[in-house]
Parts: structure tokens; C-alpha cells; sequence
């Protein structure tokens, strides 16, 4: 992997296979690594992503879904190529796609989940806000800070402009970009991370592993998108007769979040996690990495471990949890409701001491740190608006004019509100089930007139004791 030395490796060819490595991915098959890339993947840095689950601790209800970041990273990298190769094939000459474009975009799907956390998403929007307040941290913008990081540790010989494209490539869909809708080809910032409409070959690729991994099956197929899309007025545009694909991508990704992303006792073994880690964090100083790459990299999922076998007496309370999880002995779950269509607008999120004020006379008094409460948003990446607005299709390969499909011309059968809103309500000790069930209906009645959850609590669950 070091035969290399230190010559500009973004010169040599990125599409001859004899400069690059082969390893088999379970689903693309072969993927070839090139010479660049492969000197960002021997990095501990890099490596470390093989320490981070794909789905956090998804694990616990979908064993199978113990894949990682590492395999993901590695899929990004591939399809991006892929999806830049298509285009140079097809429209080489016409857009001026060069190789040097080719392995940048490469680039920035291997590294664009390098500054991720430990148990996917949940190290940035539930750990961090409760213990740095007013927290603007992404995993995003670590990312691009690991990168030079990495380049600098390592010595790699990359140019700086290249750098600086797959920065941009990756913060593409964030609000940290800074791209310009006419930038000079536009249109390769949306094949990794799509800021402007929400296809792209990081979906392409966790759609269809996460789906694999935990058993489920996945219809839709990328392939349907990538063969036949075509750059017009420097943007990727989709034949009109695969709206329907478009719309099952994203449904796929809605339907993903319901039954894996947001279990509800997947949910409420994240919620013990973070309260363990909001324990051992004043110990163990986790959130003071997140502004230091250097120890940032050392950061992973075995952080759990490293609390659970620590003879610190100042962990107590944190091992306390994370054994509760061992013996299965979780936070449970009450019940949810999702909230009513013509009140999405003006919902505010719910808190713990909303329920605790719901609570009518009874021999037990609630208090906060009893009850967990979950705001879960589930949409179609655009939020209340239709995805399929912000996507431009076009007629027939003769034709180069783009357009957009009107809602009323698609299909009667598909959604009219894009946007759930779930709020689930967890007691922290199976004696309490009952009482914050009760709360919590009481809630829903003050809140809205009506008991808006599908049934009540199970009467069993109510009895349950620890």
C-alpha cells in the first residue's frame, strides 16, 4: 500500500485497475481502491471507522445490523465513482469531466462520515446538547476537520484546490455550504451529499446495506437512476417515467426510519446510553474531544466498555446503566402518538415536565428524571414539503429541457402530508409504567381534546416490575 512513496498520486490514472486494490464489499461486489484513497484508508484515523456501527446500537433489536462505517465509507466511495464515471462516458466531452474531477468526488464519498461519533447520529443530537448548551457541532464539519488532520499527520501529497472541493462536496447538504447554484460544475457536489433535492449515492448505499443487514427487504434499486441520468443546465436530471422511483427511494428511507431508525426499543436503549455517558462525561472529558482531532480519533463505540470495566468510583452511576442494559432491564416504553396533520405546524416538542404536569392526583408523585420523552420527525428529506418538486426530469434522451413534475400529475395514491411527528413517552423504571401512562394520556387530552395514541397501554406493562 506504501509502494507510492510520496509522488503526486492524484496524477496517475484513477481508471486503470492495476494501480488500484480490490476488496469485496457484500453488496457492490468487487470495489477497487485507488492509490490516494488508499493512503487516507491506512490511517488510524480512517481505521477507526471500522469501531463505529453503521446503525448504533441497532444491533440489540436487528442483530444482524452490525455492519459499520468503514464498509459504508468504502460504498460511497465506490458508487460516487462510479455514478462520475457514467456521466464522463456519456457526457465526457460535453461537461469537461477530467479524471482530476473523478477522484475528487472518490474523495469525498470515502471520507464524508470520518468525523461521525459513537452510536451514529445519537453522539450529536442527543449526548452533545445535554452537556454543551447551545451545541452547533455536526459530524459534518469534524469531518473536514479530520481530513486535515489526517493530511497533515500522514504527510499525503494531495493538492490543496482537490482538498478544498471535497470539503465542499461534503458540507454540500448542510448549512455550512457555501456553493453557488452556477459554481463551475455544480453538478458534481450533489452525487455525495445532495443539498438540492436529496438523491444521492450516500442513500444509494445505506438504503440498501441497512435494509440487508437487518433482514428486511429494499425494492427500491439505484440503478433505475444512475444508468439513465443525464446533466442538463448543470444539473443531474432523472427520465420522467422513473418519478416512481424517485418517490420509492424516498420512501424506502421514511419506511427505514419507522421500523429500524427510530425503534421504539432501540430508541430507549440510546436514551440509557446517553444518560451513561452524560454520567461518565465530567470523568472521562468525552465531549471535550469533539474540538481536538488528535484525540477526537480515539472515539468510538467501545467508549461503553471502557466505562463498563473502569474501577473509577466517579462511574458508578454510569456502569449502573450500561449493566442495566446487559441484563435487558431498559427504560420502557409507555406509548406514542403521532401528532394530529393540522397541528404539525405550531407543535412544539414535548418535554418531561409537560407529562409531569399532567399528572392528576395519585399516591405516586412523577418527577422529571423519571421519564424520558422522544420528539421523532419523520419526513421525505424535505420536511413538510414534497421532495419530487425539488427534482428535475426530462422527456427523452433527444430532448434538453428540464422540468419539474406538478403533484397533480403523478399519482393519487401517493402521500399528501410528508411529515410525521411522533412523540413517545419512556419511564425509566418498569413500577412507574402505570402512572406515567396516565400522565401522559392526560396530556394528549389537555393538549388536544383526544387520546390522538392508537391503544392504550397494555395492562401487563403496567404491572411490570424490574
Amino acid at each position: 500500500m506504501g509502494a507510492f512513496g510520496n509522488e503526486d498520486l492524484s496524477s496517475l490514472p484513477t481508471n486503470e485497475l492495476r494501480f488500484m486494490k480490490h476488496v469485496h464489499d457484500n453488496v457492490h461486489g468487487n470495489i477497487y481502491l485507488d492509490p490516494l484513497c488508499l493512503k487516507f484508508i491506512d490511517t488510524e484515523q480512517f481505521q477507526r471507522l471500522r469501531e463505529l456501527k453503521q446503525l448504533g446500537v441497532t444491533n440489540m433489536v436487528y442483530p444482524g445490523a452490525v455492519h459499520s462505517r468503514f464498509e459504508h465509507s468504502l460504498g460511497v466511495y465506490w458508487l460516487a465513482g462510479e455514478t462520475v464515471q457514467r456521466l464522463k462516458t456519456f457526457q465526457g466531452m460535453e461537461l469537461g469531466i477530467e479524471n482530476h474531477d473523478l477522484q475528487t468526488v472518490r474523495l469525498a464519498g470515502l471520507l464524508h462520515d470520518i468525523g461521525h461519533g459513537p452510536f451514529s447520529h445519537m453522539f450529536e443530537r442527543e449526548f452533545l446538547p445535554k452537556v454543551i448548551s447551545g451545541c452547533q457541532w455536526s459530524h459534518e464539519s469534524m469531518s473536514i476537520n479530520m481530513i486535515d488532520h489526517i493530511v497533515d499527520t500522514h504527510h499525503i501529497d494531495v493538492e490543496a484546490q482537490m482538498l478544498k472541493r471535497v470539503k465542499d462536496m461534503i458540507l454540500a447538504s448542510t448549512e455550512f455550504s457555501e456553493l453557488k447554484s452556477n459554481a463551475e460544475k455544480r453538478f458534481l457536489y450533489d452525487i455525495v451529499a445532495n443539498g438540492r433535492n436529496g438523491i444521492d449515492v450516500d442513500k444509494f448505499d445505506y438504503l440498501i446495506r441497512d435494509s440487508r443487514a437487518c433482514g428486511l427487504g429494499c425494492n427500491f434499486q439505484f440503478q433505475r437512476l444512475t444508468e439513465p441520468m443525464r446533466v442538463i443546465g448543470n444539473e443531474i436530471c432523472y427520465p420522467a417515467k422513473e418519478y416512481r422511483t424517485v418517490h420509492k427511494l424516498f420512501a424506502t428511507r421514511a419506511d427505514l426510519c419507522r421500523t429500524v431508525y427510530t425503534h421504539p426499543k432501540k430508541m430507549a436503549i440510546e436514551l440509557m446510553i446517553v444518560d451513561a455517558m452524560v454520567k461518565a462525561n465530567n470523568f472521562l472529558e468525552i465531549s471535550s474531544m469533539i474540538n481536538d482531532p488528535s484525540q477526537y480519533w480515539k472515539l468510538d463505540d467501545t467508549i461503553l466498555k471502557k466505562i463498563e470495566i473502569a474501577s473509577d468510583p466517579e462511574l458508578a452511576e454510569a456502569k449502573k446503566l450500561i449493566l442495566r442494559l446487559r441484563r435487558r432491564q431498559l427504560y420502557q416504553f409507555c406509548n406514542e402518538y403521532a401528532v394530529p396533520k393540522d397541528k404539525i405546524d405550531h407543535f412544539k416538542a414535548v418535554t418531561a415536565q409537560d407529562i409531569i404536569c399532567s399528572q392528576k392526583h395519585t399516591s405516586l408523585t412523577l418527577k422529571e428524571e423519571d421519564i424520558a420523552v422522544t420528539n421523532v420527525k419523520i419526513d421525505l428529506t424535505r420536511g413538510r414539503e414534497n421532495p419530487l418538486e425539488c427534482i428535475n426530469f426530462y422527456k427523452d434522451y433527444d430532448s434538453g429541457e428540464k422540468f419539474v413534475i406538478p403533484e397533480d400529475r403523478v399519482s393519487h395514491l401517493l402521500p399528501t402530508t410528508y411529515q410525521d411527528m411522533i412523540v413517545r413517552v419512556y419511564a425509566k423504571k418498569p413500577e412507574l409504567v402505570e402512572a406515567v401512562s396516565e400522565a401522559f394520556e392526560n396530556f394528549q387530552m389537555r393538549t388536544y381534546g383526544i387520546k390522538t395514541q392508537v391503544h392504550a397501554t397494555p395492562e401487563k406493562k403496567k404491572r411490570r416490575v424490574m
